[in-house]
């Protein structure tokens, strides 16, 4: 199998890569997270304008005909600099859902908007009693004349605060957690009866719970078929989950490094402590466990035109993987680095935070391991 990259790949690397290490230094970061905004409209301007935005779609719908790999690319390299725009919920979820079910006035509505920058989604499923499952939702969709009036409460919009519009996933029919009965809207966030309550998370990002209390939209609102939209959740989740995994690595690599020079410089005894046998031997698992988060990463990434079976059981064994790799190399990190890793000052802290909070997005370790049992 060849893993090299194209020459058009490689000159998407460099670009971003200079781009977030030219503007996206961690004391930047940290002062842009800590700023009412939460984030720089300025940097999603020149993300648009290397047509990172764009790169998903096929050049009939405006974009520049990239795929999954070329999301792993830009991913890896966010991940490297903590980057807080909101590039999976608008490119990878948003961008998912229309390519996969939106119909091309949909496409033509929406998809100009996100390639220019203009148009920013969230992805609004998690519920606070729904943990992981999907079909676990409270909020409904009832019919109404030729629209639907929306009801429910979102927890943990990430990228919320930004956005123009989200993607929400509502119950149409049957009961709770029923599989069938489950349909995935486009609503404005500017739409009468859409409430948000901004907050920061702990990884520096910006998040909301969304209140919907009687928005109405209109049928042109639904994507895909009404009452069939869980496989189609599944889908853009398991392209999220690929995603994040390869944002997951780029950080890990990173705060290996970070480990490894901090342990040549810090000295104890009279001697840098990375001399020493023991910690040369836990950061040489660091690095272990990286490179098979990688692998796993590679495997999810190109699984996703594969069957739905094959593409499902990769997703969930990348986040597994990635997921048990991210907590090993946080913590030694921070081992490493001793208390003052966890300081706001440590560059460290920054990234240990992230790898944290990556476990818990779109199902945690322990989540995708049974999933990924009952598949088998």
């Amino acid at each position: 199998m060849d893993f090299n990259f194209t020459e058009e790949q490689e000159m998407v690397r460099d670009g971003l890569s200079r781009l977030v290490r030219e503007q996206y230094d961690i004391e930047t970061r940290r002062t842009v997270a800590e700023s009412e905004s939460g984030w720089r409209p300025e940097i999603w301007a020149q993300i648009a304008e290397l047509g990172l935005l764009g790169m998903p779609f096929s050049e009939e719908d405006g974009g520049f005909g990239g795929g999954p790999i070329d999301a792993m690319i830009v991913m890896e390299e966010f991940g490297k600099g903590l980057v807080v725009e909101p590039f999976v919920p608008t490119v990878v979820c948003a961008g998912g859902f229309l390519k996969h079910a939106g119909t091309d006035a949909q496409k033509e509505e929406h998809i100009g908007g996100i390639v220019d920058g203009s148009s920013i989604f969230a992805f609004a499923y998690a519920e606070p009693r729904g943990r992981y499952d999907y079909s676990d939702l409270e909020s409904t969709a009832r019919k109404d004349g030729n629209g639907y009036v929306l009801n429910g409460h979102k927890a943990v919009v990430i990228g919320a605060p930004w956005s123009t519009h989200l993607i929400v996933t509502a119950r149409t029919s049957g009961e709770r957690r029923d599989s069938q009965g489950i349909s995935v809207f486009i609503v404005e966030k500017s739409a009468k009866g859409v409430v948000t309550r901004d907050y920061p998370t702990v990884d520096g990002r910006r998040a909301s719970e969304v209140y919907l209390e009687n928005v109405a939209v209109p049928a042109e609102a639904l994507l895909g078929e009404e009452g069939e939209g869980l496989s189609l959740i599944e889908r853009v989740s398991d392209e999220a989950i690929a995603a994040q995994c390869a944002e997951a690595c780029g950080a890990m690599k990173v705060a290996h490094a970070m480990t490894v020079e901090y342990s040549r410089q810090r000295k104890q005894f009279g001697v840098p402590i990375g001399s020493f046998q023991v910690l040369q031997h836990r950061m040489v698992d660091m690095f272990t466990e990286y490179e098979q988060s990688v692998s796993m990463t590679y495997l999810a990434t190109l699984r996703l035109n594969g069957s739905e079976l094959e593409r499902k059981r990769a997703a969930s064994a990348a986040k597994v993987r990635v997921g048990q790799a991210a907590h090993y190399i946080g913590q030694e990190a921070i081992q490493i680095h001793g208390g003052m890793g966890m300081t706001d000052e440590m560059a460290i802290g920054h990234y240990f935070k992230r790898l944290t909070v990556f476990d818990t997005e779109f199902g945690n370790v322990d989540h995708h391991m049974k999933r990924h049992i009952a598949l088998a």
